[in-house]
């Protein structure tokens, strides 16, 4: 099944901080945290009516096909400029650098170090999306990703804990999902990122 335990599984942390110089413990604190607000974004393009997100899930179906996760991730294996052109498919244009401004101080350590890891997380976790998706959508239509995110926002619902699943799930606040997927302490943690992640996407929650 997918969710946020199988989808670290996949994440070689201490290669990730050997090529980037960084301590292994931050490293990891910092994917805690970027990896569910990474998949948060995801879903909120794939949810919200207003955003067209055909772009961003044509980038998944590509990187669930590209074989990053096939015989485990190697770093340098990523190619980060197409992971920064991601990471702006998911915050609204904004790139590596302005997402890292955004997000320092959240849980998730220092600017300098989200801004290296972001190019190299964001090929990962859409790789993971759209494995997932694929081998869930083996048989079907390629229109099982139409508008609205179909069995996609079902996904990304699954990875997030389950706690998007559900009838009135676009009405729930990004806050509230990141704030019980980080388990942060009456959420405010969570509540932070879903406001920044939301003025990135241009306002839209």
């Amino acid at each position: 099944m997918a969710d946020l335990n199988d989808l670290f599984a996949q994440i070689p942390v201490a290669e990730i901080a050997n090529k980037l110089g960084a301590d292994e413990g931050e490293v990891n604190n910092a994917i805690k945290t970027l990896v569910p607000a990474l998949v948060g974004g995801v879903q909120q393009n794939v949810q919200a009516e207003d955003i067209d997100s055909s772009n961003l899930e044509s980038a998944v179906t590509a990187q669930g096909a590209s074989g990053l996760l096939d015989g485990g991730v190697k770093v340098d294996d990523v190619d980060q400029k197409e992971g920064d052109q991601l990471v702006a498919h998911i915050f609204g244009g904004n790139d590596s650098g302005q997402v890292a401004s955004a997000l320092a101080g959240t849980g998730a350590g220092g600017g300098d170090l989200i801004k290296k890891l972001l190019p190299i997380l964001t090929p990962i976790v859409l790789a993971y999306i759209g494995k997932q998706f694929a081998q869930k959508n083996a048989p079907a239509e390629p229109a099982a990703q139409a508008s609205g995110g179909g069995g996609l926002g079902d996904i990304l619902g699954s990875i997030l804990g389950g706690a998007n699943a559900g009838g009135g799930a676009a009405n729930n606040p990004l806050g509230s999902i990141l704030g019980s997927v980080l388990g942060g302490g009456g959420g405010g943690q969570g509540n932070a990122i879903g406001e920044i992640l939301g003025g990135l996407l241009g306002g839209k929650k």
